[in-house]
């Protein structure tokens, strides 16, 4: 079953600063509860987004890319995971629309959760309220709507 885009966590509920969140499906069940005060606040560090991605990417169980393998043990950064087999890391936001990302995760979670809610909203606008380069939040935006327009799924298939 593939993940959506902010698809299942685990079986247990995670709890994101005072909002306990059941095996949400898509990203828009998981913000469409919160106000952007309380978004922001959820999703305000790195460490935040990536444990939110980490509980995501791999709620069904972690599968080596490189080599079939279901064991691993904590890789080199924080939420990444290192195949016990053939020693690869894969990090929460590998494989991921969040992959090789150029700002900061935080912030392109928020433009995720801004273009979720407004998927018209125009990118200049997205550049002047989180004050980024437009080219960055053209690019970005483009992908988050891709991801949207196709299947929903936040893994990319390879």
């Amino acid at each position: 079953m593939p993940l959506q885009f902010c698809h299942e966590f685990d079986n247990e509920n995670i709890s994101i600063k005072h909002m306990d969140v059941k095996r949400v499906v898509k990203l828009k069940e998981l913000i469409g509860q919160l106000s952007p005060d309380q978004f922001r606040h959820s999703f305000s560090s790195r460490e935040e987004c990536l444990e939110i991605l980490a509980h995501a990417k791999w709620a069904d169980g972690y599968i080596c890319r490189n080599c079939g393998n279901d064991k691993y043990c904590a890789g080199g950064t924080p939420f990444s995971r290192r195949c016990t087999r053939c020693k690869k890391d894969e990090s929460a936001t590998a494989h991921t629309i969040f992959h090789h990302c150029r700002i900061d995760l935080p912030l392109a979670f928020e433009m995720a959760y801004l273009v979720c809610g407004a998927p018209s909203i125009p990118a200049l606008e997205l550049s002047k309220s989180l004050e980024t380069r437009h080219t960055t939040c053209l690019n970005f935006k483009k992908r988050i709507l891709q991801c949207i327009q196709s299947d929903g799924n936040i893994i990319r298939s390879e």
